[in-house]
């Protein structure tokens, strides 16, 4: 009888020890994609703020150019009469 419960005992510490491997391995696949994930967070913003910064220069550049140069005239269209 002794002989059965040292293989049920075997049996459990080697599914226990399995059990504990795969759940340090998903642990750690876990944390990588946790840190491309955030790695690729940290790029996404860092392009938007350069980009914010780009279109901000840009809005300043067009408004500063706006004071300084005359409104440009727009030709007037004029209607052609309609000959009968």
């Amino acid at each position: 009888m002794s002989n059965s419960t040292d293989q049920q005992s075997a049996a459990r510490q080697r599914a226990q020890n399995y059990f504990t491997q795969t759940e340090k391995r998903d642990a750690l696949v876990r944390e990588e994609v946790e840190k491309e994930r955030a790695s690729a967070a940290a790029k996404t913003a860092k392009l938007k703020a350069l980009r914010l910064a780009k279109e901000a220069e840009e809005r300043e550049e067009a408004s500063r150019k706006a004071l300084t140069d005359p409104p440009k005239k727009t030709p007037v269209k004029r209607k052609r009469a309609v000959k009968a």
